[in-house]
């Protein structure tokens, strides 16, 4: 089955009792057994819903993957992944990272004794020669956010089968539509669904994807123990999303591609991140894993002060000011302040990420707007 079909067809089953196309919504604590422990698969909706088993499978065949589990936001997958370590294990992981991921490692995380060592995964040898016997995991995002880097998924995966790591990658700026990381050699899948899967900035929502089936029995006691699951009417919401998930990404894809080229051009702007350049460091590498570019661009001006950038943050009308990304709308955000303001500033700095980094989700409108946005907010 082509990936058009199955966006609209996975996890989805006429209703058994009225027919309806749509998966319904089940809104409902528990359900009534037969006899004690006799039941029809469902006994208490922290640990199964209707409207979640359908995500879940949705979300296992958009990935290639055998097992989807959805969670209560993209920071609450992470946390379900992080629980499989004990107290002394550490996580190789990428020094270019979303500022909430880098937030639960830091202040959570390293309070229980798992250490986190950050290195430039862009290079393979990077993760290799930081691998010690304490060893358990690698976390990738690829591109990252919001500097979009790109990390040879398949090459990392070498190494971590060799050394029998896990390998979690988190998929969220490319998406299913443009990257599958299981079939590279990841082991889990990462995703806030909030994002692309979502795609409609309404709802809040986590996804993990896996084919080994004791990770997941592992992840589901997790989900299970812990709580950290989404409402059915949030995962109705994701399922529909998913539906447009190939039409979406083919026009964000198109929109981004316009607006690296323009900002590229523009005579105020220094300097443009989007891994569809050909010079882009990481341009073959995505280019072979990855179907398409993306709609997530970064960019930083010739005026390289803070003001400016705040400047123009403030000036758009079509790119609203907002975290999150992945929706039909176009965003701007300001990564130093807003989506990585838990990072320390030492290490954005040392990381690349400037004070004055502008950031986009480049939204499904008519292009030309969008361009006009821009250049009248840059001036």
């Amino acid at each position: 089955m082509k990936s058009a079909t199955k966006y609209i067809h996975a996890g989805s089953h006429p209703d058994p009792s009225t027919g309806a196309i749509m998966t319904p919504v089940y809104m409902t604590s528990t359900y009534v057994q037969e006899a004690p422990g006799v039941n029809k698969g469902y006994e208490y909706a922290r640990s199964q819903n209707p409207t979640r088993t359908a995500l879940e499978e949705a979300l296992a065949v958009i990935e290639n993957g055998k097992y989807g589990l959805a969670f209560s936001s993209g920071v609450a997958a992470t946390d379900a992944v992080i629980k499989l370590l004990n107290p002394g294990d550490e996580v190789i992981c990428a020094n270019d990272m979303y500022g909430g991921t880098y937030r639960l490692f830091t202040k959570v995380f390293e309070r229980f004794g798992i250490v986190f060592r950050y290195v430039d995964t862009t290079v393979a040898a990077n993760v290799e020669a930081a691998i010690t016997a304490n060893t358990k995991m690698v976390w990738l995002e690829t591109p990252t956010n919001p500097l979009m880097n790109i990390t040879d998924i398949a090459a990392v995966a070498a190494i971590t089968k060799a050394k029998k790591l896990i390998l979690v990658v988190d998929n969220t700026f490319a998406s299913p539509a443009l990257q599958n990381p299981l079939d590279l050699g990841a082991d889990i899948v990462m995703h806030s669904a909030t994002k692309y899967l979502g795609g409609h900035s309404d709802v809040i929502q986590g996804a993990l994807v896996m084919n080994d089936t004791e990770l997941r029995d592992k992840l589901y006691f997790i989900q299970k123990s812990c709580g950290a699951v989404p409402g059915p009417m949030d995962c109705f919401l994701v399922l529909r999303g998913i539906k447009t998930l190939g039409i979406r990404m083919k026009a964000h894809c198109e929109n981004g591609k316009i607006i690296a080229n323009w900002l590229r051009a523009n005579p105020k702007v220094s300097k443009v991140y989007w891994p569809g350049f050909e010079d882009h460091a990481g341009y073959a590498v995505a280019r072979e894993q990855m179907k398409d570019f993306g709609g997530m661009i970064s960019f930083e001006l010739k005026n390289d002060s803070v003001e400016e950038a705040k400047r123009v943050l403030s000036s758009t009308h079509l790119f609203a000011l907002a975290e999150s990304l992945g929706g039909v709308e176009s965003l701007i955000n300001h990564p130093a302040s807003m989506t990585h303001a838990s990072i320390p500033r030492e290490e954005r700095i040392k990381n690349g990420l400037s004070d004055s980094l502008i950031r986009l989700s480049v939204g499904i409108e008519d292009a030309d707007d969008l361009v006009n946005d821009l250049s009248k907010a840059i001036g």
